[in-house]
């Protein structure tokens, strides 16, 4: 999913009202006062269509809106309660009318309320969060319906014949999550995206983050060794690059080879006195660029010593006018 992120307070920061303080002291197991507690507020998730090609349905989220109430944030989806860091005590919807999603829709966002004490164990996490340091958020939830957006599909009974990411007459093919029936968990992550329902992943981006991945932008994510899930046409897809990349590999080491072969021949014409096998020790030490060079020279040596002549060109006398007699019937 797109991540979440803190929204920024016109108040001062932490400010806790009566009627928050209620709601909070739900959750507590004794009476807190206002100013034993911070407060902010987190967009949990949106209907955008995500990175991977995913948009919640403005439906889910108000569903989602009440599956979140006092669940617990934690830091990289790790499971551990030591990273347990914050509560949320309220939630609601906001639809913004004049802005729309990538599918025409007015855009609705889930807005969360969190509370944690302020302790000095968490004096350092509540500068992090003033300073926007901390700002970033996942969820982890779990859908019943999956569809496809251009032909309204039920994914969880079998894929379609459209792509994620593409546009099909002017509309954009994404997997719309519907139906929440469990939200898990929030938490604090550098980037974060959802590959589908109820799967919680880390999300590396792109030179084309807005837009489809292509074939060059996985490799050269994976050549510089960073982590990423692929969907089943982009593996479908960089197999067949493999496949073609494996090809191009053995006709090159097949040129190679020759090439060896050649310069090692040439090299017997040119320096006889450099016995075979230790021209082909070398040879296969050299680089291809060095092999080419090698190969160039020898052809114009050997040129000179053995000059192309017709067959049927007779012997011309030492000092003879040249008037290209021997290519002459």
């Amino acid at each position: 999913m797109k991540e979440g992120y803190l929204l920024k307070r016109k108040t001062e920061h932490g400010v806790v009202s009566p009627q928050e303080l209620e709601k909070i002291n739900q959750y507590t197991r004794r009476e807190f006062q206002a100013q034993e507690l911070y407060t902010f507020s987190v967009v949990l998730c949106d209907n955008q269509v995500d990175r991977d090609f995913e948009c919640f349905t403005k439906a889910a989220l108000e569903k989602l809106k009440e599956l979140f109430l006092g669940k617990t944030g934690i830091f990289d989806h790790s499971m551990r309660s030591g990273g347990q860091t914050a509560r949320i005590y309220d939630c609601r919807v906001e639809t913004l009318p004049e802005r729309k999603n990538q599918l025409g829709e007015p855009y609705s966002r889930l807005v969360a309320r969190a509370y944690l004490p302020r302790t000095a164990k968490n004096q350092d996490f509540i500068t992090e969060l003033d300073s926007g340091i901390k700002k970033e958020v996942s969820v982890g939830c779990a859908v019943n319906r999956l569809r496809c957006s251009i032909c309204g599909e039920d994914l969880k009974k079998g894929a379609c014949r459209h792509q994620k990411g593409k546009t099909y007459d002017g509309r954009l093919c994404c997997t719309v999550l519907d139906d929440p029936y469990d939200a898990y968990e929030w938490s604090f992550v550098a980037v974060p995206a959802q590959r589908e329902a109820g799967v919680i992943k880390m999300y590396t981006p792109t030179d084309t983050e807005e837009g489809t991945r292509t074939s060059s932008d996985i490799i050269k994510a994976f050549s510089e060794g960073k982590e990423m899930t692929l969907s089943p046409e982009e593996c479908v897809e960089i197999s067949g690059c493999l496949r073609e990349l494996a090809k191009k590999a053995e006709a090159g080491e097949a040129y190679e080879r020759e090439l060896r072969q050649e310069v090692v021949r040439l090299s017997l014409l040119s320096q006889p006195g450099v016995p075979k096998d230790i021209m082909e020790r070398v040879a296969k030490r050299m680089t291809l660029e060095e092999l080419k060079a090698f190969q160039k020279a020898y052809r114009q040596e050997s040129g000179k010593l053995a000059p192309p002549k017709p067959q049927l060109a007779g012997a011309r006398a030492e000092g003879a006018p040249i008037e290209n007699a021997e290519f002459k019937i």
